[in-house]
């Protein structure tokens, strides 16, 4: 092992070089470069292979990361992808998106001895790219077909993964999804520069060669009832995610061209897909020319503020409360964005919209951090008599989502939801109170990590079959 591993002492930290800000501003198409084969294997042999691997504990998957970088540097990528994928039903996606920096490669051993991080991320990516261009990734094939069937309500990253994972086990399964593409946020809400939509779309294809049925543009509570899907499934499984934009109740709130960040990422992202946008076109969520603020701090602020940069408009700046070391989101995000001209307007929180029709910019009080609150975070709180004026021609709020009124929307009064709106479900099954009906993803912990909307699926497909083998052993005994 020391012959092809270890070398993080002689080896430095490299990642995929990235494009130059100049090019990468003028497109959507993401921003690294992909590794090549020698550089794949140096950053893989850089791995210390330690005895208690910290990168693989604070996954959410558990991904088996030492051994997968091990195969990389010798070279045996076909098994390292085998490796990768199973744990993880989407690796390519989880490469380019997971904030590496707070997940594995933040808690990397090297990274904490001060050599510098394995570029996991990178690796992971290389090695499914890999797998997909020699041919390696195949449609599933099912040896035991059950008489069985699965409703999966929600086409994001957590229904994708349960359905795929079920389909394993022979269960005939069909997704439903309002949209009329499958994928979630991996399709409307996440830019091209971070994920390519040709991702998102070969997977869904191999699932569907896998004899996974889709019904898009299908809104359970219009087209069919939660109970008539009950109705026609053996088990239903709740991956709606959670859309519903969190307000910020401000004086001239009713303004015009203050928008929720799904809305103009979704436009945009349509947009590149080769819809026709109308509010893109006629320029209403379209920031060329515009100066855009943004108010937030998490991923989905990155992603509005980038967005905003490549639709060319005359300035950007995102406010958030805190400071930069108290981001949310991903640093890695953050130093993009700055490379690419944002201006971050730290410690700042908006207290007014002002404007005639239109919103024409925000009075923004400056804050400080006090002391801590129950979460460890130093709480913002507003300086007295201490503002500042912005100018803007949009606004786009990027403050987190909310679940949706399901139980109203699905027309299932009975189906029970916590204080915050999530689906209330059995912490060890994922069952909600309805007899098998389950929930996965953010409809059940909140907005979080496409990681975590994996994990939640896959224990959800665990629990789903469970509960049918269990169905299927009550209804031989009474026979």
């Amino acid at each position: 092992m020391s012959e092809k591993m270890l070398k993080f002492v002689k080896i430095g930290q490299q990642n995929p070089p990235k494009r130059e800000v100049k090019t990468r501003k003028d497109d959507f198409n993401e921003i690294y470069k992909d590794f090549i084969s020698e550089k794949a294997k140096e950053q893989s042999s850089r791995c210390s292979q330690c005895g208690v691997p910290f990168c693989q504990v604070h996954c959410p998957l558990s991904n088996n990361i030492p051994d997968w970088l091990k195969l990389t540097a010798e070279g045996r990528l076909k098994e390292a992808y085998e490796l990768s994928q199973s744990t993880n039903n989407m690796p390519e996606v989880c490469g380019r998106i997971c904030p590496q920096d707070r997940l594995c490669e933040g808690n990397c051993v090297i990274e904490q001895s001060g050599h510098g991080t394995v570029t996991i991320g990178s690796v992971e990516k290389y090695i499914t790219d890999s797998a997909w261009e020699n041919g390696w990734v195949k449609p599933l094939k099912v040896l035991n077909e059950k008489n069985l069937s699965v409703g999966v309500i929600g086409a994001g990253p957590a229904g994708l993964a349960a359905a795929e994972q079920l389909r394993k086990s022979g269960y005939k399964i069909t997704i439903y999804d309002r949209y009329d593409r499958s994928g979630g946020l991996l399709i409307y809400g996440i830019p091209n520069f971070k994920l390519e939509k040709f991702v998102v779309n070969r997977r869904i294809d191999l699932l569907k060669q896998s004899g996974i049925n889709f019904k898009n543009n299908f809104e359970v509570g219009k087209d069919a009832t939660l109970e008539e899907l009950r109705e026609k499934h053996d088990a239903i499984l709740i991956a709606t995610g959670v859309y519903k934009a969190r307000e910020i109740e401000l004086p001239g709130s009713d303004l015009e061209n203050i928008f929720p960040a799904m809305e103009f990422l979704t436009a945009s992202n349509r947009k590149g897909l080769g819809d026709e946008v109308k509010l893109f076109e006629n320029g209403t969520l379209n920031a060329e020319g515009k100066d855009v603020v943004v108010i937030g701090g998490g991923d989905t602020a990155m992603d509005c503020v980038r967005t905003s940069v490549r639709q060319n408009a005359n300035s950007v700046k995102c406010l958030y409360r805190r400071d930069k070391e108290n981001m949310p989101g991903s640093a890695r995000e953050v130093s993009n964005a700055e490379e690419e001209g944002v201006e971050f307007v730290w410690l700042s929180s908006p207290k007014e919209f002002i404007g005639k029709n239109k919103v024409e910019g925000l009075i923004v009080n400056k804050i400080k951090l006090g002391e801590p609150d129950e979460t460890g975070r130093r709480k913002p709180e507003v300086q007295k008599n201490n503002q500042f004026q912005v100018k803007a021609d949009i606004v786009i709020k990027a403050l987190g989502f909310d679940p949706e009124d399901l139980p109203n929307l699905f027309g299932a009064k009975d189906l029970k939801v916590t204080k915050w709106g999530t689906l209330k479900t059995d912490f060890d099954t994922m069952e909600t109170n309805l007899p098998g009906v389950f929930a996965a993803g953010d409809i059940i912990r909140g907005a979080s990590l496409v990681v975590w909307a994996i994990k939640d699926g896959r224990d959800a497909a665990i629990s789903i079959k469970k509960y049918l083998e269990k169905r299927e052993t009550m209804k031989e005994k009474v026979a």
